[in-house]
Parts: C-alpha cells; sequence; structure tokens
C-alpha cells in the first residue's frame, strides 16, 4: 500500500515538473514527453505521471473554469505558474480520477506548494481554492470516496479536506501547518 501511494506521489511530481515545463515553454507537455525533454531530475514518467498530463492537456478548459469560479479575486492567468499547474493537476484527480479521494488530492496538492509554491502562501492559496471546489463537487456527487490504498497518513489528509476555509484564500490555514505547530507546540 505505502509503495502505491510513494509512486502516485512521485508521479505528480513528474507530471508538475512537465506541466510547468509546458507552461514556460508554451508547447503541449505531452509532446515535451513524447520528445524526451522531460526534466530527469523530476524522475520518470510513469504511466500515472503520463495520465495526469493528458488528463491535465484534455480536460485543461473545464479545469480552469473550475478554477475561475472558486478562485475568489484570482484569475487563472495571474496565478503564479507553479500554483497554477499545482492547482490544474489536483483539480483534474478530483474532478476526472475516480480512484483517488478528494482528501489526497488537496493533501498531495499542498504538499507540492510546500516544496514547489510560487509564494510563501501557496499551500494557504491551494487549499483555500481546492477546499471550496472539493465542497462544491461533494455537493453535486455526494460525500467524497472513501479512502484507499493511495491515501495520505491517518488524519492528515482528511484534517486537509476538513479544515475550515476563511472566505479569502489567502487567509486559510491549511490543516498540515496547524499540525505542525500543534507538535512543536505553538
Amino acid at each position: 500500500m505505502a509503495a502505491k501511494r510513494h509512486q502516485r506521489t512521485a508521479a505528480r511530481r513528474a507530471a508538475l515538473a512537465l506541466l510547468y515545463t509546458s507552461e514556460i515553454t508554451e508547447e503541449y507537455a505531452t509532446s515535451i514527453a513524447e520528445e524526451g525533454r522531460a526534466l530527469e531530475e523530476a524522475g520518470p514518467l510513469t504511466d500515472y505521471a503520463q495520465q495526469l498530463v493528458r488528463g491535465v492537456e484534455a480536460h485543461i478548459a473545464a479545469i480552469d473554469r473550475e478554477l475561475a469560479s472558486t478562485s475568489e479575486n484570482w484569475s487563472v492567468s495571474r496565478m503564479p505558474i507553479v500554483d497554477r499547474s499545482i492547482l490544474r493537476l489536483a483539480v483534474y484527480e478530483m474532478m476526472f480520477v475516480d480512484d483517488v479521494p478528494t482528501s489526497v488530492c488537496i493533501n498531495e496538492a499542498i504538499e507540492l506548494a510546500k516544496d514547489f509554491g510560487g509564494e510563501d502562501e501557496s499551500p494557504r492559496f491551494i487549499n483555500g481554492v481546492l477546499g471550496r471546489i472539493a465542497r462544491r463537487l461533494e455537493g453535486e456527487q455526494g460525500d467524497a470516496a472513501p479512502a484507499d490504498a493511495d491515501a495520505a497518513p491517518a488524519g492528515e489528509a482528511e484534517a486537509a479536506a476538513e479544515a475550515p476555509e476563511a472566505e479569502d484564500a489567502a487567509d486559510a490555514g491549511t490543516a498540515a501547518d496547524a499540525a505542525e505547530g500543534e507538535a512543536r507546540g505553538v
């Protein structure tokens, strides 16, 4: 179980690097991958990484509509490139990948934002936007899928998905930040 979780986390990192490169070069991510120009340090392009990249490209209009309707005071084009790429990746998984719980999508996106985010506020911004999208999608589809082998460590992903959101995403704290602060006694 942990191996599958680690493989998917690595696949998300590789897909993010490819999506980011695509934004910078203004080329399709699938073309970059097919030509073998993916960043080697991002890791191998596994089947799941390729599925993510192809999925984001195939559903980019729907994903961007979702982002535009939920990211208050931010147009998609004004978002930092890395944050936009993280959000697109997470929203694709939330909307189109049935075997990944929404809470895992959010938690993984927050971790990517901590590692690669364009600004110090990236994890909070991403958590706020994805939290609003998750609530809207759950309202349309019923409850989120139960955690499975791809789920984050117990409590972490669930806390990220259930964390209360401020109206302004920049003011919304992440559940991971709160847990980290509690662990340090802050």
